[in-house]
């Protein structure tokens, strides 16, 4: 069976903004309700993943309760390196990924997370994404230890590691258990690792895939290739990829047994000006089109069941999927 799964990365305005990031105001948190009601209308069951400072700001924490009151989404935790206690106001300015702190350091850091949201909103999570994809293998015990049961921080083909970030390039787009040595492997943690869905445009055997992922320039050499027609990756998530590639992704992953389709998008891009996509009202309307399509695609057209992260662990649980990673 197909699931869709809404992981929302809700922070924040302007996370890419340093400015910002020093200034926390959260107006695209207090908009939430209104983003809600699309997902209502769809019998989507999204999971917003938030940060520490949503957690703490008194506001956001009713919002977020009125949210999950409704028993139609699940309260998860996002976890930004940079603003997490303990760090330090240098940490705001040089934006780590997770994997870049010591052990001790982001042990440290998911405790207070954790504590923050069950002390928000009346329960502790049990699904975690690490902001800007920051995961480290390394990082499993100790989300074991704080309790949480899935994992949403990783996607086909992302590779930031000429900037000291992740290495993703070969991770499978199906669930998996994770392993304590390598984020590609299934292996026996408790942690469900739910994939974001991404996947290049055209087949092509592996080894072709990981040259294209670990191109040099990156940037630069996948935007030419993007530009010529040759390759580009289809990843879901609105404010990146048009419909079109989005619904060819969705249905590259129920022909292949995929079971999950997993959607991405941070909540500062629901507003106008939250974000460095959505920056008027015309790209936030059209933000809005492209989301309720693909919303509509895969549940009406696709067959694709909503659930939360937690909600599909369970399932997946207690009647493993037939398709494998």
């Amino acid at each position: 069976m197909l699931h869709l799964l809404v992981g929302i990365d809700t922070e924040g305005d302007n996370q890419w903004s340093a400015e910002a990031r020093l200034n926390q105001a959260f107006e695209n948190i207090y908009a939430l309700p209104a983003l809600h009601a699309r997902f209502q209308r769809r019998g989507v069951r999204p999971t917003y993943l938030i940060t520490w400072p949503v957690a703490r700001d008194p506001r956001s924490a009713s919002v977020l309760r009125e949210l999950r009151s409704g028993g139609d989404c699940e309260i998860g935790a996002h976890h930004h390196a940079w603003e997490t206690p303990p760090c330090t106001p240098d940490d705001v300015r040089r934006h780590p990924y997770a994997l870049q702190l010591p052990r001790e350091q982001f042990a440290a850091q998911v405790a207070s997370l954790t504590g923050a949201i069950a002390d928000a909103v009346g329960e502790p999570p049990r699904s975690y994404r690490s902001g800007r994809f920051g995961f480290s293998i390394a990082h499993v015990p100790d989300l074991e230890r704080a309790g949480y049961r899935v994992e949403s921080s990783l996607a086909p083909l992302f590779y930031e590691g000429h900037k000291g970030g992740p290495d993703f390039v070969s991770v499978p787009p199906s669930p998996y258990f994770l392993s304590y040595d390598d984020p590609a492997v299934p292996g026996s943690s408790d942690l469900l690792e739910l994939p974001v869905t991404a996947a290049l445009n055209r087949r092509v055997p592996a080894f072709v895939e990981r040259l294209y992922a670990r191109a040099p320039s990156p940037y630069q050499t996948k935007r030419v290739l993007r530009k010529l027609g040759v390759a580009r990756v289809q990843w879901l998530r609105p404010s990146y990829s048009p419909l079109a590639d989005m619904c060819a992704v969705a249905r590259r992953m129920k022909d292949d047994g995929v079971p999950i389709l997993n959607l991405i998008f941070h909540s500062s891009e629901a507003i106008v000006g939250g974000s460095p996509y959505n920056r008027t009202a015309r790209e936030l309307d059209a933000f809005f089109d492209r989301l309720d399509e693909v919303l509509a695609f895969a549940v009406r057209d696709l067959g694709a069941v909503p659930a939360t992260f937690s909600e599909f662990r369970d399932r997946y649980c207690a009647a493993p999927p037939l398709a494998g990673p």
